[in-house]
């Protein structure tokens, strides 16, 4: 059985934080989701892959466990899974120490993550399936396995919240949405997943969020860029325009003599940041001109003496 190098597939180094791994996690987890990657094996198995490796280092117990069995766990295996019968420091467990424990393995890692949802490497270190010879042993009771699913969320409701309802295990639930939701953050819904076995505590219901496309406004981290129609006269003599924000319309003032592609910047105006626990991005405004159209004689006559007037004074 291989041993996963949990750290290697979210690549990151084993001194990151946890806000880095779960920043690695986002990422990959976007680009190798099912969703984008429709009827690629290899791809939902890296999806799979990767949410094993999150799943342990998210997780500041499992993580603990992890660094100090899972490299070590094949010499642990040959052994019979009696850590006690030999000293760990010779396979790399640090120079003059030897993990040693009493008892029942299945007690110290506690419940499986759930069938087939994992490595059988992630569920005999975590999962209580420990034991040379004999057999599998008897399990008591476990933590149900984590369920994923997916949820589209539009620009305007990550913008201002929304109210959504899921169908989880027969039952409706009502799940609010809160302020500043991003593309691929992972909302965690405790006790919805899976069963647990024998009475042990259900899995979560893990939801990934994904943005769908916008055809106004384009989001680059919390800044939002669009474009902004500014009518001709108001280009040339100043005045305001209502900018329509995704939860709401402001007026702002346009400068005289406004050229086309100038961009503006609201500052605050952007994406608030989740659940408003910091400052909020900002709105870049793309000027672009509309000239006016089916002119009248009479307007077409005015533009033809303001030419007249710019090349009598440009004379």
């Amino acid at each position: 059985m291989d041993v996963k190098d949990y750290y290697k597939i979210l690549g990151v180094e084993k001194s990151a934080t946890s806000e880095q791994i779960k920043k690695a996690y986002r990422k990959l987890a976007v680009k190798y989701h099912p969703d984008k990657n429709p009827n690629d094996k290899a791809a939902e198995e890296k999806f799979k892959e990767i949410n094993e490796a999150y799943e342990v280092l998210s997780d500041e117990e499992k993580r603990k466990k992890y660094d100090q069995f899972g490299e070590n766990y094949k010499y642990y295996e040959q052994h019979g899974g009696r850590p006690e019968d030999f000293d760990w420091s010779q396979y790399g467990g640090g120079q003059g120490r030897t993990y040693s424990y009493q008892g029942n393995m299945e007690d110290m890692f506690g419940g499986g993550a759930g069938e087939g949802n994992f490595s059988d490497f992630f569920e005999q270190l975590f999962g209580g399936r420990f034991g040379g010879g004999g057999g599998r042993r008897q399990q008591g009771p476990g933590r149900g396995r984590d369920i994923q699913a997916t949820m589209e969320v539009s620009l305007e409701d990550a913008y201002t919240g929304a109210t959504r309802q899921v169908e989880v295990n027969g039952s409706r639930l009502n799940i609010k949405l809160k302020p500043g939701l991003y593309d691929g953050q992972i909302i965690r819904l405790k006790g919805q997943g899976s069963p647990g076995r024998k009475g042990g505590e259900n899995g979560d219901l893990l939801i990934t969020i994904q943005l769908a496309p916008h055809p106004q406004y384009e989001l680059k981290g919390q800044d939002i860029y669009t474009d902004l129609a500014v009518p001709l006269y108001t280009a040339i003599l100043g005045g305001k325009v209502p900018v329509v924000l995704p939860g709401s319309t402001l007026n702002m003032n346009i400068p005289a003599g406004t050229d086309s592609g100038k961009v503006f910047r609201l500052k605050g105006k952007g994406m608030p940041a989740y659940n408003n626990q910091g400052p909020a991005g900002d709105l870049y405004l793309k000027a672009m001109i509309h000239l006016p159209t089916n002119l009248s004689e009479k307007e077409k006559e005015l533009f033809q003496q303001l030419s007249q007037l710019k090349e009598n004074r440009n004379a």
